[in-house]
């Protein structure tokens, strides 16, 4: 045998022999083994998935009206695999060509742009225009920025970056394009991640990048470079398409019938390209309920992980972002379909295997009346105009003269309740926006439009911010009801008289009624009743301490300030309505954290000014700085004297110029206040002080006074899709009370309060055909409104707030202060304000700088509920700085005659049938 093998030619026989064995082999292992597995692999690579978006689901109002809908769209989609790539830069000059001709937006995502001859990223001028939008374009790293935000918002410094985010977002309507995972604008991250796509060089500015990105797509000379800027647009599209070519790109949505036309004319010239229909969200009211509805927006990058990788979202996918669109976003979405095509190994389409249709999204019906509603926003609006210029309210129930000019009274909101269920059935903001901005995608010109237009002033009008559910501040007077209750349920007689002596002296000031303060005069004897009617602060201050302090004796009831605040508690003002929307509660006033707060605001005056305060070997010593401050602070558990003060601040590095100030703002400023005092409950007791809460906890408040004691959650959605609507909602809990007659004296204040003569509110109510409860309150609102540019405010007015000194010299002071310390001056304005400070020796004081600066003007509150003997409605309004309480009862009106359907022609209504509705 070994003998045959020394053949050459056996050799060769037997190498061929094994070879074919060992292929035979692997071929049954690969066809008849493993065949199922590699023949489901390839598949797998041929086979690609295109998703089909579904419908979204719709919103209607409670009697089934349209709120948020679909509508067929024309959208034009070029398709990467069908394009030949020298054809590219042809076809994309001639299809925006036509859509620029017909008006038509096209998708502009190629972030290079060309303005007079001059080139910049887009990116560059986000992040600008939002710097600017915020008065924080004396910054330049999104590390100040933040810190910046956090200090101006006065946000709790003990929070992370992730919990301080949250507030800004949710509390204040701010939105920072900052990722706080790593410190950085995130236009600034895209812009990388743009260069580093199309393998450019970091460093390149935004015209050598258009020229490099012109080079690499080889387009001629002869093109100008708004052609060539056309051609990176759609080139941009596609390359962001990576290896799904088999997906259509889509270029412009919601095109015109000429558009379609004229593509469908030339669809030979542009191979490639299609015109196809596609539903896109609608929103026939336009602004109505916008704020309950919300609005859809693009997925953001944080949000990729969750939505694309979780869910399944296509990344080019609107999702809700505020409102029900986003909090029932899974509902809304329904199931995408698919179309399973198959397509060669470089991702082009060969063949369409079958389709799987979407199914639309759940329908969604929501509690408001969405008339209702519209009455509601339109009387906003018009009290909004004519408090503006003292002008009159006109409606068929009586014209309103509003007899003073409260200019800045430029946002509101109403709130109407169904008073037994807490239904929302309306909820209106002024100002608001069109959520149909957004359905196809906001232009940056759009969303800068609805962002804050002085982010200095925390009242200045921001038009996606629901002020119903997220603005919380003092009640005023409409909280009185509060404290009549919890007196009566104290012990306290309704029909007991108390004096109104015109003011009571406490802690060195007067704590006077708003008739002494206004006119020196005094209210007289009133009872519960005639002081819920004429809002007499000194009858409250009375009940709340359980002291009679005209007789100087006690009232016999246990009233004290946590009598108070359990009764706050009980009505819900300390907990969220159970709105499904996003809202704030920030609780009930805490006592015990007053001291606390004092504390952490002195510990910041100090820090703030350590290097005008302390010697230089103590400030510069940070270890030190800030075991002295802390000494400091912790002094205002006791209190100590004023010498007492001077005596241990000498001791600690303080400059021996400075150690007096120091003492007098710690101890006059902070000490003196540090501790909760009877003048803090008089506060309390008629809505000022540290109480804050919005108008729907309000609204719910009053709707538990109508309803006689039942707390339910607050609800804007009826039912989503086919299950039951709860229509017969069942009663909430009932707040436990000692005795549930209390309420029906409350309720008879409330009824004085529009029907009595001295009732101040009998001149929007007194001729109503309707009795109607309700309450006045005027909130009071420390500080001024500052300017939108301080350096700009100060230069002018600059010879009267600091004749004295030079203003190059104060520029040049701010400009170094700025430089040597970066971290602690949010602007030029701010660092222009210490270097008056510095160079005029501290003469010129903040009151001086801040003479020209306008006061904020007092809140107008206006709660209500009817009929009287039938309470079927609540209705709460409030006007920023619209100066008086009653100035927003006219909105109420309007709506409670709507709903009550007071405004229907027919001859025989009646309220019997109105309230059959």
């Amino acid at each position: 045998m070994f003998e045959k093998l020394k053949s050459r030619y056996n050799q060769i026989l037997l190498f061929f022999g094994i070879f074919i064995t060992i292929l035979f082999i692997r071929l049954f292992t690969l066809t008849i083994v493993e065949g199922e597995k590699y023949k489901e692999l390839s598949d797998n690579i041929r086979i690609k998935k295109i998703p089909i978006s579904a419908p979204r689901g719709e919103l209607r109002d409670r009697y089934g009206r349209l709120l948020a809908g679909n509508r067929p769209s024309f959208t034009v989609q070029i398709m990467k695999n069908e394009l030949i790539n020298s054809d590219i830069n042809e076809i994309a000059i001639k299809l925006l060509n036509i859509l620029n001709t017909n008006g038509d937006k096209h998708v502009d995502n190629f972030p290079i742009a060309i303005e007079n001859g001059k080139y910049y990223f887009s990116y560059d001028k986000e992040i600008e225009n939002w710097l600017l939008s915020q008065g924080l374009e004396g910054l330049s790293t999104a590390e100040d920025v933040f810190k910046t935000l956090r200090e101006r918002l006065e946000i709790d410094q003990s929070m992370d970056e992730y919990e301080a985010q949250t507030v800004m977002q949710q509390d204040y309507g701010i939105y920072p394009p900052i990722s706080v995972k790593t410190m950085k604008f995130i236009p600034q991250m895209q812009k990388e991640n743009f260069l580093q796509k199309y393998k450019l060089e970091e460093n390149l500015n935004a015209e050598e990048a258009f020229q490099a990105l012109r080079d690499k797509f080889k387009i001629p000379e002869a093109i100008s470079n708004e052609d060539a800027r056309k051609i990176l647009i759609i080139r941009h599209e596609l390359q962001e398409q990576g290896y799904r070519q088999y997906q259509p790109v889509t270029i412009a949505f919601d095109v015109s019938a000429k558009t379609v036309s004229e593509v469908e004319e030339r669809i030979m010239e542009m191979p490639g390209v299609s015109v196809e229909v596609e539903p896109i969200r609608y929103y026939p009211g336009g602004n109505l309920a916008s704020h309950i509805i919300g609005y859809l927006s693009k997925i953001s990058d944080s949000e990729r992980e969750r939505y694309v990788k979780e869910l399944g979202y296509d990344p080019n996918d609107l999702i809700g972002k505020d409102g029900i669109e986003r909090v029932f976003e899974k509902d809304l979405k329904g199931k995408d379909g698919a179309k399973y095509v198959e397509v060669d190994v470089y991702g082009r389409l060969i063949n369409v295997l079958r389709e799987e249709e979407p199914q639309k999204g759940e329908t969604m019906y929501l509690t408001i009346d969405a008339k209702l509603q519209k009455v509601a926003e339109d009387a906003l609006a018009q009290a909004l105009e004519q408090i503006q210029v003292g002008g009159t309210f006109k409606s068929k129930w009586g014209d309103y003269k509003y007899g003073e000019v409260f200019r800045n009274a430029t946002t509101g909101t109403v709130v109407a309740l169904d008073a037994k269920t807490m239904e929302v059935l309306a909820l209106a903001n002024y100002p608001s926006f069109n959520p149909n901005l957004f359905a196809t995608g906001i232009s940056s010109k759009d969303w800068n439009e609805l962002q804050d237009k002085n982010p200095r002033d925390p009242l200045s009008p921001i038009p996606l911010y629901n002020l119903a559910t997220r603005a919380a501040i003092q009640p005023g007077s409409t909280f009185k009801m509060i404290t009549g209750l919890a007196a009566i349920e104290s012990g306290l007689n309704p029909n007991t008289k108390l004096f109104d002596n015109g003011f009571i002296p406490y802690g060195g000031r007067n704590f006077g009624c708003w008739l002494w303060n206004t006119k020196k005069q005094k209210h007289g004897y009133v009872d519960l009743y005639k002081a819920l009617e004429v809002s007499c602060n000194y009858y409250f201050y009375n009940v709340s301490t359980g002291w009679d302090h005209f007789k100087q004796q006690s009232l016999g009831i246990s009233m004290n300030v946590n009598k108070l605040l359990e009764y706050t508690k009980l009505l819900g003002l300390d907990e969220r309505t159970g709105i499904e929307i996003s809202e704030n509660a920030y609780g009930v006033p805490n006592p015990q954290k007053k001291t606390a707060t004092i504390k952490s605001m002195l510990k910041n005056h100090i820090k703030d000014r350590a290097k005008d305060y302390f010697e230089p070997e103590i400030y510069e010593d940070k270890e030190t700085l800030e075991k002295n401050i802390a000494e400091i602070v912790s002094w205002a558990d006791e209190n100590p004297s004023r010498g007492e003060l001077i005596n241990r601040t000498g001791k600690l590095g303080v400059k021996k110029d400075k150690i007096e100030t120091l003492v007098d703002t710690a101890k006059f400023t902070y000490f003196n206040q540090a501790k909760w005092s009877k003048g803090d409950t008089f506060n309390l007791s008629i809505g000022q002080g540290e109480h804050a809460y919005t108008p729907l906890q309000m609204a719910r408040y009053i709707a538990a006074i109508a309803n006689d004691g039942y707390l339910n959650k607050v609800s804007v959605v009826k039912k989503v899709g086919t299950e039951t609507p709860n229509v017969e909602k069942e009663k909430g809990p009932r707040i436990e009370l000692n005795d549930y007659k209390n309420l029906s004296y409350i309720r008879q204040g409330m009824s004085n309060v529009t029907q009595e003569e001295g009732g101040t509110a009998r001149a929007v109510f007194g001729r109503f055909p309707i009795k109607v409860g309700g309450k006045t309150g005027t909130a009071e609102r420390s500080g001024k409104i500052q300017p939108r540019d301080e350096a700009e405010y100060l230069r002018k007015y600059w010879k009267w707030i600091a004749p004295s000194l030079s203003l190059t010299d104060v520029e040049a002071k701010a400009k170094a202060l700025m430089t040597a310390n970066k971290d602690k001056y949010r602007d030029e304005g701010d660092a222009m304000r210490e270097a008056i400070r510095l160079l005029s020796n501290n003469k010129i004081s903040n009151e001086q700088m801040d003479q020209f600066k306008e006061p904020f003007d007092n809140f107008a509150w206006f709660v209500s509920y009817a009929p009287l003997d039938d309470p079927q409605i609540v209705v709460v309004s409030l006007i920023f700085q619209g100066g008086h309480g009653g100035y927003a009862g006219p909105i109420v009106r309007e709506i409670i005659a709507e709903y009550l359907g007071l405004n229907k022609e027919a001859n025989d209504l009646s309220l019997e049938k109105a309230l059959t509705r």
